[in-house]
């Protein structure tokens, strides 16, 4: 073979070999991405899971391996505040919550963990900002309860309205559960709507006649009170009257609904 040729073709061979060496090199190094970012997944996975289970040790160990492989990991940082929060370290817990907004301003699942934060210190504007924001993520798979959230910061703020349109939605997405149709319809019963309230209300009854888990609280009681007086049903409100004094004395809604009676409302 002509040395030109050889030349040549050692050329095309020596850049068949680079090709390939890089592609398998990218190949690789895809892989070796792939894999971290799916043990970082699993590591978050675990982590939560053991907060859930107030295990906050095994927690910490997971989440610990999760931002020793990626430092930045929304997912980890926003579960690291979670523990923090759990051991008494607001500051360090707000740090991570921030932190993990930085890193990733769409991960909703952090931001609901910061508004409830934020919201159980008693700073309810700052809650209903996050709540609002994180609502607008319609790929969110809790979004009903992310407008019951948004409903209670309303509430706080004395937004009556607001909370009522948070409600509403709330039993919208989540095709009417039991706790969003008896915040809608006390909001309701407090904004004058008797009727509509009434209609929520009845759809709540339903839903606790077929479900035996379901039982009255203080709240749903002196809720079809004031509806049941509304439309004058003495003997409705005398039932429910009478399931809130036995089981209930020392509620706060107890204690409303007598001063109720007394003052003849």
């Amino acid at each position: 073979m002509p040395v030109k040729r050889m030349r040549a073709a050692l050329v095309v061979v020596l850049l068949a070999m680079f090709v390939a060496g890089c592609v398998t090199n990218t190949d690789s190094r895809f892989a070796r991405e792939a894999d971290r970012d799916k043990a970082v997944r699993n590591y978050v996975q675990l982590g939560t899971a053991y907060i859930g289970q107030n295990n906050l040790e095994r927690a910490r160990h997971h989440l610990e391996r999760a931002l020793e492989l990626s430092p930045d990991d929304p997912g980890a940082l926003a579960a690291m505040g979670l523990i923090y929060n759990a051991e008494g370290e607001p500051e360090l817990a707000e740090r991570s919550f921030r932190e993990s907004l930085d890193s990733d301003q769409g991960y909703t699942r952090g931001r609901v963990y910061y508004g409830a934060f934020l919201y159980g210190a008693g700073r309810f504007e700052d809650s209903r900002e996050q709540f609002l924001a994180a609502s607008r993520d319609t790929s969110y798979n809790d979004r009903a309860s992310v407008f019951f959230n948004l409903g209670l910061t309303e509430e706080r703020i004395g937004n009556l309205e607001g909370a009522t349109t948070a409600y509403r939605r709330a039993v919208e997405l989540s095709r009417g559960d039991a706790k969003s149709l008896l915040a809608l319809s006390r909001t309701l019963v407090e904004s004058g709507e008797l009727q509509a309230a009434s209609r929520h209300y009845g759809r709540l009854m339903t839903l606790m006649q077929r479900n035996q888990n379901l039982r009255h609280s203080p709240e749903s009681l002196f809720t079809g009170i004031r509806i049941a007086r509304h439309q004058g049903d003495r003997n409705r409100e005398s039932s429910l009257a009478l399931q809130l004094k036995n089981n209930f004395p020392n509620s706060v809604e107890y204690q409303q609904y007598r001063v109720m009676t007394s003052n003849g409302q």
